[in-house]
């Protein structure tokens, strides 16, 4: 009996001491992994007060008189604000792979613990259905005394007890492990989330930098050229403003005579494009043309000739066509007696006003690459800006549920 006991405790010594040097080379690798987490989040502080300091810069310089010079250095300072943010996000990322990591190596030590606790476990009944089938009186007959038979019998209660340790042992460590894999999924999650952040944002920089080296071209760094162009671009901007009030009343007008106009909700809005990556928000702080403009909705990213769906179900109120890069083609569809959409900087137009188009039909496909034929003065890279505009007046399309 001895002997065998002595057999059992080899055996469970066996099975625990390679999770043991497992586990310690693991909290190794982990140990590092969250030192190098801790050095990217010290990263990560540095990025955003480089990040203040332009933002106060910015505000600072929107604060001062409209000159050449000084729209280059606002057009110089979100530069390299956008680098900052690439470099802070690219750090984000960095950051996730790790946690990632370091929860992949902690999950995999926790699965080998499960595997060897569920060894254990087995042993442990297996010698207990072995007591079971002796019976009592063959155990007592087989011991030399009674001393020996009350040794087995603890024993067997030790055994009880250890598995049912060993039990609360396993279902901890399963807890564990399925908090553990939910962490890994969240932290995938948000590592897709920084990446699609981060094509955002390198777009954002390119677009500054296009800004820039339109601006110098147009300007040839000339004050005057500088004061003349900013006169120009308030203008043609009010005149594309003007024509759409116009026409949107003019067609609502009509509309309302036949008795054509939804009054009820149109539900939720289409995505016009595939993408639903904005490149541009509505009234965007960092707008290159924002010393002209307000930006009045979203620039979704579509690469040049993008087909753009109907938001909604409605009428054509003009679909404005250009056959130059310097005029902005668009078009505006009318949905309620108070809702509107308008989709520019289009490079084709397939519909014709008073038109009923459905919601999701193709209206035409998108531009707005500098210098192509409806692309219009206020582009930096190829998009389609998506308008809502609620009694004519243009509104946050994200205000509204768009599927």
């Amino acid at each position: 009996m001895k002997k065998q006991l002595i057999i059992s405790m080899l055996i469970l010594g066996l099975l625990f001491q390679p999770v043991f040097v497992f586990a310690l080379t693991s909290q190794q690798q982990i140990d590092q992994l969250n030192q190098e987490i801790l050095a990217n989040k010290d990263k990560v502080k540095q990025y955003e007060d480089t990040i203040a300091k332009y933002n106060s810069n910015i505000s600072q310089k929107e604060l001062e008189s409209q000159s050449l010079n000084n729209e280059l250095s606002l057009l110089d300072n979100h530069i390299a604000k956008a680098q900052a943010d690439i470099d802070l996000t690219q750090t984000q990322i960095d950051q996730a792979q790790l946690e990632i990591e370091a929860l992949g190596i902690s999950i995999t030590e926790k699965e080998k613990i499960i595997d060897k606790q569920k060894t254990i476990i087995a042993k442990m009944i297996q010698n207990i259905n072995a007591d079971k089938q002796r019976g009592y009186l063959e155990i007592l007959l087989t011991n030399d005394n009674l001393s020996d038979f009350y040794n087995q019998l603890q024993h067997t209660t030790d055994v009880y007890v250890d598995l049912g340790q060993s039990v609360k042992v396993l279902r901890l460590a399963k807890e564990d492990l399925d908090s553990q894999k939910q962490q890994v999924e969240s932290k995938k999650k948000t590592y897709e989330d920084l990446k699609n952040d981060l094509t955002v944002k390198q777009t954002a920089l390119l677009d500054q930098s296009n800004a820039k080296q339109q601006l110098l071209m147009q300007t040839k760094s000339s004050e005057s050229r500088y004061k003349t162009l900013l006169v120009s671009l308030k203008q043609q901007y009010q005149t594309v403003e003007n024509q759409i009030n116009s026409a949107e009343q003019q067609v609502r007008k009509n509309l309302e005579n036949q008795d054509k106009l939804q009054t009820e909700d149109v539900g939720d809005f289409l995505w016009p494009v595939p993408s639903h990556v904005i490149n541009a928000t509505f009234h965007d702080p960092d707008y290159p043309f924002k010393n002209v403009m307000q930006h009045s909705g979203i620039d979704i990213r579509a690469s040049q000739g993008t087909p753009v769906h109907a938001a909604a179900s409605g009428y054509v109120a003009t679909a404005k066509k250009c056959t130059l890069a310097s005029c902005y083609s668009y078009v505006l569809v009318i949905h309620t007696e108070s809702l509107s959409t308008l989709y520019g900087h289009l490079s084709a137009i397939y519909v014709t006003p008073n038109q009923f188009v459905t919601k999701g039909d193709i209206i035409g496909l998108s531009g707005g690459t500098p210098g192509a034929v409806g692309s219009g003065p206020f582009v930096t890279g190829p998009h389609l800006h998506f308008e809502v505009r609620l009694n004519g007046i243009p509104v946050n399309p994200l205000n509204y549920n768009i599927n």
